[in-house]
């Protein structure tokens, strides 16, 4: 597989850059956390996202969308981190739309799909049950009533769940918590009676909420059961697209810190010639070079279904989650004392970079995984 981007997505990609830099800067994400907006994002920029297209890059043609695959996706994601982007488009465009593609009925689908291209359905999946990543460890239930279900449960840091119009619901029909078998998946109105969503204030400003259900109808999505199958997707896609996300913010990262380094002077001199910064940018450097192939590969394998899209999803996120935590950790220490002021904005790399980390899987679940599926 190619480990470069064709023409097409080299202009998707300038114009993604072009467009974050000039709409959604750090300073509209200060703004939003400073009036603690409550969205968490700007709905006009939001409109001119979906203008742009960019909710329907993954969504095929017959059903509203681009169809330019996750590598299109992939570069918008990158840019989107460069700037800490507060926007739905990573839990609507990618984990909602990836949901429905893989586990919707061709009417769900119709129905679904082009509201998302179009802007007007914005969604989340409600899976967390704990303070660490556990997609099998579910032990909230659904239970069949009439032609839907009937959720009850709790669900933890679900991201935009305050704002979605729908939420995918992983649920149990059979089994106990950490079984695969008897997870099925219920699509949840968020408006439904029976659910109440609060939403928490994130450190790196990133919107998510704690979710209660009560006895919520709701309608299946794929097969009773089996939804761990397309859970499975779902999460690999989440995982490499925010991935593709933490990339962005690890180069915006790095750049500030090197451009730093050159300008900040001491005993005279700028700081960027002692021989020790010089060693440690030059690891960060290559840190991020070695980021930059898993994630291309990665988003590869996403557009041509490839059968090594698990274990490139776990090796791609445990890649990214200690790539961005290092580049941010050292950006903040060569600034000095005044990275960690609010003043400074490379501190906001660090608090995006640990939240990201432990989304979908820290390091050390993607490597027990990757052991795993390697037959280890």
């Amino acid at each position: 597989m190619p480990l470069v981007l064709n023409e097409e997505q080299n202009m998707l990609k300038d114009a993604a850059k072009d467009f974050c830099t000039n709409n959604t800067p750090i300073t509209q994400m200060r703004k939003l956390r400073d009036e603690k907006n409550e969205n968490g994002y700007d709905t006009g920029t939001w409109q001119q996202m979906v203008e742009l297209g960019w909710t329907g890059i993954t969504i095929p043609e017959d059903f509203g969308g681009l169809g330019f695959g996750y590598m299109g996706m992939g570069v918008v994601m990158e840019e989107c981190g460069r700037t800490l982007t507060c926007s739905p488009l990573f839990a609507t465009a990618v984990v909602g739309s990836s949901a429905i593609l893989h586990g919707g009925t061709d009417e769900q689908k119709g129905e679904l799909l082009g509201q998302i291209a179009g802007g007007e359905l914005l969604m989340a999946l409600a899976l967390e049950e704990s303070p660490h990543h556990n997609p099998y460890g579910v032990a909230a239930t659904a239970e069949k009533s009439g032609a839907g279900y009937k959720v009850t449960g709790s669900k933890k840091f679900v991201l935009d769940g305050h704002i979605a119009n729908k939420l995918v619901v992983v649920a149990r029909t059979s089994g106990a918590a950490g079984d695969r078998d008897g997870i099925t998946l219920v699509l949840v109105d968020s408006d439904a009676a029976g659910v109440s969503v609060t939403r928490t204030i994130m450190a790196d400003s990133r919107n998510a909420a704690n979710i209660e259900f009560s006895g919520a109808e709701g309608v299946l999505l794929g097969e009773e059961g089996k939804g761990a199958d397309v859970l499975d997707k779902v999460l690999d896609a989440a995982r490499i697209l925010l991935a593709a996300e933490m990339l962005g913010g690890a180069q915006e990262c790095y750049e500030r810190t090197v451009e730093y380094l050159k300008t900040r002077e001491q005993f005279g001199v700028p700081i960027g010639s002692f021989q020790a910064l010089k060693h440690r940018a030059a690891e960060m450097f290559c840190e991020i070079e070695l980021s930059k192939s898993v994630v291309l590969e990665a988003l590869s394998a996403l557009d041509e279904d490839s059968d090594e899209v698990p274990e490139l999803a776990s090796l791609c996120k445990a890649r990214l989650n200690d790539t961005y935590n290092l580049v941010s950790s050292e950006g903040v220490q060569m600034h000095g004392g005044i990275g960690m002021t609010d003043e400074y904005e490379i501190g906001f790399f660090m608090k995006r970079s640990r939240v990201c980390e432990h989304t979908f899987g820290n390091s050390a679940f993607h490597r027990d995984r990757y052991g795993v599926l390697q037959g280890y």
